[in-house]
């Protein structure tokens, strides 16, 4: 085996040696080690041993899962959240006098930046952690090995439909944030100006608010509702599949590794969400510059 590796090793050429050199450096690192999966799991959607009829099922129940059962946390999440930034903004741009600045702001505090960062938060804590367990604890079991015995692949039977199903259930359930952020937030705001009388002057109503947020959404806006979540879906999905199937052949392992899943997945939503604000860094400053 080592003499076959060195034949190859002579026949390549310098350019081949240094890009095989440096596949072998990123795959021993996590980050390769990642893509490697997610490649693998984009492989098995072409698996010849595939069965629809399964596949479907397993997509299906884990966008139950991740999207269904998630609601009543993630509506009351929106709701609070929604409630204190329509108050804030509609009382504090209000006093400056900067009004017409509402439904800018709202489209970037809400929509743009943190419905999607807040709702994958809710998802990588929940489903991701299940999902590290779950799997975790097929590996322990021996179950994952069991599978490959019977000639299933364990990443199109295990890891494809959570991939798929938790990306799909992170779609949706970003835009049921966004909505229910403004929607039900609004309904809150008026409820405690109401009850409340504290707040007399606040001026607000929905005809205001929703015409300062269509006139606010650009195309960008509708095309990252879809993107972001898209890849925060796989990042979660992919991680918690990962640190699942490399948990040691010890029990004491597995809420080790569920907490390292949530801790990373958190880790990388941040980081990826940052490369993200650099397409809107420009608009953020001429935005900020026409406020002050």
């Amino acid at each position: 085996m080592e003499k076959t590796q060195l034949k190859n090793w002579q026949k390549m050429t310098p350019v081949g040696r240094l890009f095989h050199t440096l596949g072998i450096f990123i795959l021993k690192r996590r980050m390769g080690q990642l893509v490697a999966l997610f490649l693998r799991t984009v492989a098995s959607l072409f698996d010849k041993s595939h069965n629809f009829k399964s596949d479907s099922r397993n997509i299906i129940l884990q966008t139950f899962f991740t999207g269904v059962e998630i609601f009543p946390p993630l509506f009351a999440v929106a709701t609070l959240f929604g409630t204190v930034v329509i108050i804030y903004l509609f009382s504090l741009m209000g006093k400056m006098g900067f009004s017409n600045n509402i439904g800018t702001l709202i489209v970037v505090i809400i929509i743009r930046e943190l419905s999607p960062i807040f709702t994958a938060f809710l998802i990588a804590g929940r489903t991701g952690s299940s999902l590290t367990t779950y799997i975790g604890s097929m590996v322990i079991d021996s179950e994952v090995d069991a599978l490959a015995t019977m000639g299933i692949n364990p990443i199109r039977y295990l890891v494809m439909p959570s991939v798929i199903g938790g990306t799909i259930a992170m779609i949706i359930m970003n835009i049921i944030f966004s909505a229910c952020a403004i929607g039900a937030g609004f309904l809150v705001t008026k409820g405690i100006v109401f009850v409340t009388g504290n707040l007399s002057n606040l001026q607000i109503t929905w005809s205001i608010l929703s015409t300062e947020i269509i006139k606010a959404l650009t195309i960008p806006d509708f095309v990252f509702a879809i993107i972001k979540p898209l890849v925060f879906g796989i990042i979660i999905t992919i991680n918690a599949c990962y640190q699942a199937l490399n948990i040691k052949r010890d029990i004491r392992q597995v809420p080790k590794a569920t907490s390292r899943s949530v801790i990373m997945s958190f880790l990388y939503i941040v980081f990826t969400d940052a490369l993200f604000l650099m397409y809107f860094v420009n608009d953020y400053m001429q935005n900020l510059s026409a406020i002050i």
